[in-house]
């Protein structure tokens, strides 16, 4: 296994870190006709509760 031979410095390590980045959720609209809300993709409607075409969960 590899084992770094110093220590690695705060701002070198701080400046790796700054590479991670993260996206921002895109936002589809809802397959109800009735609703058409925005909301992530793969999640059930938080306005309707509906996924895929069929009530999974409480609209809120």
């Amino acid at each position: 296994m590899a084992v770094p031979k110093r220590k690695m410095s705060r701002s070198n390590t701080r400046a790796r870190r700054s590479q991670w980045k993260t996206s921002a959720v895109h936002l589809v609209a809802c397959q109800n006709k009735a609703c058409r809300q925005p909301k992530p993709q793969h999640v059930a409607c938080p306005a309707c509760g509906q996924y895929a075409g069929r009530q999974v969960a409480q609209p809120a």
